[in-house]
């Protein structure tokens, strides 16, 4: 099957399970980008806020960049003008300055929480535990420059289908606990950003409303 083949066909999946599809642009050469963008999508995902900029200036504007790498506070003033969406918010002070420099542009910043659902060290989110203290937190301090939309997590590298299965499970269930709480604005807490090309079938089946695909699209 063509890229362009396997593009229309994981789009209309998409479509009927109601999730969006962001397209992992790392690694990948400005022309291979432009070509979905020619195919007419315009959701693309980077990890690094460095490749991030650059994308930007070398691509069409109304291109929505989702930032889906962890981030540090110091390179939040870099994108804040510009950036859709945040997939990977992780900390209070995180929050502080999205919020502090979003004011600054006159922004407000739509965010996930991101979670750490797998077992590997190398994964960045709060622990399951600390979610709901976390929006209590951010509900006292009130940030007016940010939209907490939802949850977001990677699922442990394995093929064991079950495990993944369970660590989706998990955070479908934090998003409906949190959807449930007074922290959260249940009309616009409406994500799950969960599955990538290894696992997006797994997510897609417990409710994922954005898979993060890069690799099985530029094969």
């Amino acid at each position: 099957m063509s890229n362009q083949m396997f593009y229309k066909a994981l789009q209309s999946e998409c479509l009927t399970q109601k999730a969006n599809l962001i397209i992992v642009s790392k690694n990948q050469s400005l022309e291979a980008i432009k070509a979905y963008y020619d195919l007419g999508h315009r959701d693309f995902g980077e990890n690094r806020v460095q490749n991030l900029l650059e994308r930007k200036a070398a691509l069409p504007s109304d291109i929505k960049w989702h930032l889906i790498g962890h981030l540090q506070s110091n390179k939040v003033k870099s994108i804040v003008d510009f950036v859709h969406m945040i997939h990977t918010v992780d900390s209070m002070k995180l929050m502080e300055e999205i919020n502090k420099h979003a004011e600054k542009v006159d922004r407000i910043i739509p965010v996930l929480i991101q979670i750490k659902i797998a077992e590997e060290e190398s994964k960045y989110g709060l622990e399951p535990a600390e979610l709901s203290g976390f929006l209590s937190e951010a509900f006292k301090r009130n940030f007016p420059q940010i939209k907490i939309c939802g949850l977001m997590a990677m699922a442990t590298l394995t093929e064991d289908e079950s495990k993944i299965n369970e660590e989706f499970q998990t955070l479908r269930s934090l998003f409906q606990e949190s959807k449930d709480s007074a922290f959260v604005d249940p009309a616009i807490f409406t994500e799950i950003s969960m599955g990538m090309s290894s696992d997006y079938k797994i997510a897609l089946q417990n409710g994922s409303t954005m898979i993060r695909v890069g690799s099985l699209l530029f094969q």
